[in-house]
């Protein structure tokens, strides 16, 4: 789909100009910290090196107090505690880092991951039987789930043991809070939003090692287990995350974790390491365990410290992780189907599609992909033989997702999550009325100008001035993710200085020329037919290409249009 080009507010040049001199940045950097919201040289200094001593008190998060009290109580009662945790990547890599802190307390721990075809996301009651049945605890603690859970709350409570929450979900009205040891959620406090249950973890440790110290535990040790979590669950990386993800990259190469190591050979990945080999290598094969069978398997990988067993279960993730994409592909083929027969993007503000037998480990994934390539808020759900579906959907910017299927709510069994990801349950039978409902909310919370795709550019650099030396400049913005994206760059009047080369018949190789410069550029899934007349705009953004051990600047294109005078 065609988008609409926003360009840069750079009216206030006195601010990026002041930026870049006391910095010693080159001016488009200072553009690049004033348009993230770092106006002043202390905050952007903050921003461009981020350190551990930055961290503030843990204590400053709502519930970590109590929670800190509880757990010490129950490691010198000796109680048998278990943790329960959620099957994806942000779950299980939160339950590992606190089952190995406890262990090494001298903690009894045991940990449960619910399956997820059979009990569902979270504290559910199935869920909470079974791990009453095989772990007999006398304090559970919830881990990336549990904030709402007060029937479940209950029935542990009947049970005789105590829960604590350790959660960043968002709370209802009604939490759990009256019916539980603590509640640990910085959505119920002013700060800390952005921290996923990994960092939350990270924090709840740093405050026990403050209340309790336990000799010869680094809790550095566990940074690259928290960076895992958070890039995995697409958290903002700010304040604080951008602290842990940072730091926990470096300690990634440098590992404690022999199933780390394993996950990260059977994935192809290689130090220095990056936000995309955990988003793309490691966080699906993680994931792929929970989506296609159990994700103990996952968590059994990160806490054994056996290397045979770490390179077995690591294999086997990566097998499950080939399935799953075949699954994956048979979906969205599905899908995608479904849409050319019935989606019209002169007509329609969203895409509602469901089937029997679409796996529902994937539709999460089917629906961020068609929701992209569409921009259209996308529900996807998948059926079982009694008519019973599980969903995901995704939403586009200026939709909040969570408000749109409330307003649909009596034809949801449940549903739950933020304005951009949400997930649902539904009986079939409803689905035909949700697809007309859905779009009717929709189209009263957004406008038709919200339909329209929108590339969003960062600054202004012309393609002659990109080098290795701009690749040392950009990597002092990283890394990146959400809410601190790579920087999406555009340059003005480029010229092609040859015809282009069409590779694997699919991507294009393009000689740039621009102030009298020639850059080479690629522009993956392009063909012939989007070349616009020239001269172009050109939207890009740098990668950094490593070739036989020599690192280069790539100039990935993701845009280009005939050039014009216009600003928008």
């Amino acid at each position: 789909m065609q988008r609409r080009w926003i360009l840069p507010n750079t009216s206030d040049a006195v601010l990026t100009r002041r930026l870049a001199v006391e910095l010693g940045v080159p001016d488009v950097v200072a553009i690049l910290l004033n348009s993230r919201g770092f106006c002043t040289p202390d905050e952007a200094t903050l921003f461009l090196d981020p350190r551990l001593a930055s961290l503030r008190p843990p204590e400053e998060i709502p519930g970590i107090t109590e929670a800190v009290t509880r757990l010490i109580q129950a490691l010198r009662s000796k109680e048998r505690i278990t943790l329960y945790g959620d099957y994806d990547v942000d779950g299980v890599s939160s339950v590992t880092i606190l089952c190995r802190y406890l262990r090494r307390a001298g903690a009894e721990v045991a940990c449960f991951i619910p399956d997820r075809a059979t009990e569902g996301y979270g504290l559910s009651s199935s869920g909470v039987s079974r791990c009453l049945r095989e772990n007999m605890p006398s304090l559970v603690v919830a881990i990336d789930c549990g904030t709402n859970s007060r029937k479940e709350a209950e029935q542990l409570k009947k049970a005789g043991c105590e829960l604590l929450v350790l959660d960043h979900h968002e709370p209802e009205a009604e939490t759990v809070a009256p019916l539980c040891a603590a509640l640990v959620n910085p959505k119920r406090g002013p700060d800390f939003h952005y921290l996923c249950s990994a960092g939350i973890v990270f924090k709840l440790c740093h405050a026990m090692q403050k209340a309790n110290p336990i000799p010869d535990i680094d809790l550095r040790d566990f940074l690259d287990l928290v960076a895992v979590g958070t890039v995995a669950d697409i958290v903002p990386l700010v304040e604080e995350n951008r602290i842990f993800v940072k730091a926990g990259l470096r300690q990634l190469s440098q590992s404690r974790w022999t199933g780390l190591h394993a996950l990260l050979h059977v994935a192809g990945a290689s130090a220095p390491y990056n936000p995309s080999d955990i988003g793309f290598k490691i966080g699906p094969r993680i994931n792929a365990a929970g989506r296609l069978g159990s994700a103990t398997e996952a968590l059994l990988l990160l806490l054994t410290d056996d290397a045979n067993e770490a390179t077995r279960i690591a294999a086997q993730l990566d097998q499950q992780n080939r399935e799953r994409q075949a699954v994956e592909r048979n979906v969205t083929l599905q899908a995608e189907e479904w849409v050319a027969g019935n989606f019209d993007p002169g007509r329609h503000a969203t895409i509602v599609a469901g089937k029997k037998d679409w796996h529902q480990g994937v539709v999460g994934i089917v629906a961020s992909r068609i929701a992209r390539r569409w921009h259209r808020p996308t529900l996807i759900v998948g059926f079982d033989d009694t008519g019973a579906g599980k969903g995901s959907g995704r939403s586009i910017e200026g939709l909040p997702l969570v408000e749109a299927l409330g307003r649909c709510s009596e034809l949801l069994d449940a549903f739950g999550g933020h304005d951009m990801a949400a997930g649902l349950s539904l009986q079939e039978s409803n689905l035909g009325e949700l697809r007309e409902r859905f779009e009717s909310a929709t189209r009263q919370l957004i406008s038709d100008e919200d339909l329209i795709p929108r590339l969003h550019l960062d600054a202004e650099l012309d393609i002659s001035l990109v080098d290795d030396g701009w690749l040392d400049t950009q990597d002092r913005l990283a890394p990146f993710g959400t809410t601190n994206a790579q920087p999406l760059l555009f340059s003005r009047g480029v010229t092609p200085s040859s015809p282009p080369r069409v590779l694997k018949e699919k991507h294009l190789r393009l000689e740039l020329k621009s102030s009298g410069r020639r850059r080479e550029a690629i522009w993956f899934n392009a063909s012939l037919d989007a070349l616009p007349r020239p001269p172009w705009d050109v939207a890009f953004i740098v990668n950094r290409n490593t070739w036989q051990g020599r690192d280069e600047a790539q100039i990935q294109i993701v845009a280009i249009r005939t050039s014009t005078a216009e600003t928008a």
